[in-house]
């Protein structure tokens, strides 16, 4: 009975192999006649992926070559899903379209004569989306995230970072999960005014690897002084630009009953710098309101408005106002058309200075949302440079981002459109 059922196991073994000739139950050991190699290698989940190589030996013309992948976590073997012939040299070259590559797999081929290649590990990034409910808060209002992770993750951990300093250094604040649609929601309130930069991260599994979404601002505001109020035109200003600090003094404990014709004052300070100094002086009006015209801002500041006290009248004050004032950036690339493969040089400048402060490489995902590709640092003359291998044909957009440091908020650059196209696998760098 034994006997039976090893021959019957043995010829099922052999009936399947001829059923599914494009299955493999593992990787081949390299036997280093066929190289192989794939940009970009990580990728962000949806971008397309460049897998070539070349056939060395005798007779390596036309050739017939063999891609295989197994999809990490997917309990199958290497299953056959791409055909090519080599050029006169030996190279090939597949193309895995935009939308197909979207979890970690691994990627090896076959040749003639029992040739084939290493296996390589092709890891890819999970695309984490964020969006605020609000980017201008107070101290006494929660701010709600919500984003997405893609590929579908359902159930998994995300976590809210704050970003410290000016550095690539983040600490997590809160965490989350998604749900069953790999959506998430998570809220935050500060009881510290100021820009906070924040991002949101999926740490990544056996699908994925990890995800970072783009930082965004979120500048809070002290709450009101119901009774003497206190505001900006605008909340983060373009540097050099100029701004309106305005609000309305009421009757003591009262917020209907206004009071006009009341001297007043605006002080200030760089944000976390030194004492409070008088900037300018006004008069309330009929209405009770005022204003002041803050011009050529550079850094970011803390404003408040006080009375000026007269006899036996108590002098009384608005909350801090928190007015941040954006980073400048340059950005351009050394080509706006590159082949696959092709190192792309982007410089740009920042000001004000920002020398030794971390500064991300961005590019816009499948998902319509950005995210960060590489970090480095601001050169000591505030300039930066990035360095990055254009992958799959077609279109890809980049930016620089820089984040909020204290001194200024973080800023993006306008976006440059890199145009790629496929060039002969020969002309590809040399795999292994």
């Amino acid at each position: 009975m034994r006997l039976r059922l090893v021959v019957f196991a043995c010829l099922m073994t052999a009936v399947g192999s001829i059923v599914a000739p494009s299955l493999a139950n593992a990787a081949p050991r390299h036997n280093h006649h066929l190289t192989i190699a794939a940009t970009p290698n990580p990728v962000p989940s949806g971008e397309g992926v460049v897998i070539y190589g070349r056939l060395f030996g005798s007779n390596v013309g036309s050739q017939p070559i063999a891609l295989y992948h197994h999809i990490s976590g997917s309990g199958r073997g290497y299953t056959l899903i791409q055909r090519t012939t080599t050029d006169s040299a030996g190279f090939y070259e597949f193309t895995r379209a935009e939308g197909v590559v979207t979890t970690n797999r691994s990627w090896f081929v076959r040749g003639p004569h029992a040739s084939h290649s290493r296996t390589i590990q092709e890891r890819v990034i999970a695309l984490v989306s964020v969006t605020p409910s609000t980017t201008s808060t107070d101290t006494s209002t929660p701010v709600t995230f919500t984003g997405s992770v893609s590929p579908l993750h359902p159930f998994e951990r995300v976590v809210l970072q704050e970003q410290n300093g000016s550095s690539d250094d983040w600490s997590s604040v809160k965490s989350g999960f998604t749900g069953a649609s790999s959506n998430y929601s998570i809220s935050y309130r500060w009881r510290r005014p100021g820009a906070h930069d924040v991002r949101v991260v999926f740490p990544g599994d056996f699908r994925n690897i990890r995800g970072v979404s783009s930082p965004m601002t979120v500048v809070v505001q002290q709450a009101q002084v119901p009774d003497f109020t206190i505001n900006t035109s605008n909340p983060i200003a373009d540097e050099g630009s100029g701004v309106t600090i305005s609000g309305v003094l009421y009757m003591p404990g009262s917020t209907t009953t206004r009071d006009p014709n009341v001297v007043v004052q605006l002080w200030g300070r760089r944000a976390r710098q030194g004492p409070f100094f008088v900037l300018a002086d006004a008069t309330t009006g009929p209405d009770g309101s005022y204003s002041f015209t803050q011009a050529g801002l550079t850094t970011n500041t803390v404003y408040y408005v006080a009375t000026m006290p007269l006899t036996h009248t108590k002098r009384r004050r608005t909350s801090l106002l928190y007015q941040g004032v954006r980073d400048a950036l340059t950005f351009q690339a050394g080509t706006t058309s590159a082949n696959t493969g092709q190192t792309v040089t982007f410089t740009g400048t920042v000001l004000p200075d920002k020398a030794g402060h971390s500064i991300y490489l961005q590019k816009l995902g499948k998902d319509g949302d950005w995210h960060t590709v590489e970090v480095r640092p601001v050169r000591h003359n505030s300039t930066f440079q990035f360095r990055w291998t254009i992958g799959a044909p077609g279109s890809h957009t980049f930016r620089a981002r820089i984040a909020s440091d204290g001194a200024n908020v973080g800023a993006a650059s306008a976006p440059v459109t890199i145009t790629a196209t496929a060039p002969p696998a020969s002309s590809l760098p040399p795999g292994s």
